[in-house]
């Protein structure tokens, strides 16, 4: 495995993680994911704005946002079922990558159709900072921002493309980050055009062992 570029500090990227026929093989089991646990609309709480992505969950806990807010819970805001497990080559690429002793206990997976965007936000709504956020993406190039700690700090872009993976970890474990835009026509992997973003986390500090209700 090569050695990842440093984006800005904590901020780690591995060009072409997935070769093509591991990203296949991903974009596979998530359209059996997918079966299972529909893409919904996030709505903002305040205003129930939608957002301009869709998303769903695997793993024990998944990320739900509506008129209750941001948070975490094991089962889908639709079907009311559990959340799927997630496929093995995920939590593989996190044991490869994430240098983190906890295991990940939730994957958000969030479709960028061709005008989607995600403005700067923080990752944090989980209660363990500690362990970084694993990003992996499939499908069209997305033009990634990344700045730092506060909203007004300089940023930075980066273009990433299907099978490149990024770490937020240490320092940019909290930094603000967002997608700009997709960028049409540059992958032929999925069926329709748009983007797919994995992003694996931990939720609970070490040794929670039980799934809130």
């Amino acid at each position: 495995m090569s050695a990842p570029v440093e984006i800005v500090p904590g901020c780690l990227y591995w060009p072409g993680w997935l070769d093509r026929a591991g990203q296949e093989a991903l974009a596979e089991e998530l359209r059996v994911v997918l079966a299972r646990a529909p893409l919904f609309a996030p709505r903002m709480p305040r205003t129930g704005k939608p957002f301009s992505v869709r998303m769903s969950n695997c793993g024990p806990l998944g990320w739900v946002s509506d008129s209750d807010g941001y948070r975490y819970q094991p089962t889908h805001p639709e079907t009311g079922e559990p959340w799927p497990a997630m496929p093995d080559v995920l939590l593989k690429a996190w044991d490869a990558l994430a240098g983190a002793s906890l295991a990940p206990e939730a994957c958000l997976i969030n479709w960028y159709g061709p005008g989607a965007r995600m403005g700067l936000h923080q990752d944090r709504d989980e209660e363990e900072f500690s362990a970084p956020v694993l990003s992996l993406s499939l499908g069209d190039t997305a033009l990634f921002r990344i700045g730092g700690t506060a909203r007004k700090d300089p940023t930075r872009s980066v273009r990433l493309a299907s099978g490149d993976a990024l770490l937020l970890s240490g320092p940019a474990r909290l930094a603000f980050h967002g997608i700009d835009r997709i960028l049409p026509d540059t992958s032929t992997l999925l069926r329709q055009p748009g983007r797919i973003n994995l992003t694996l986390r931990r939720v609970r500090p070490g040794g929670a062992s039980e799934i809130p209700p």
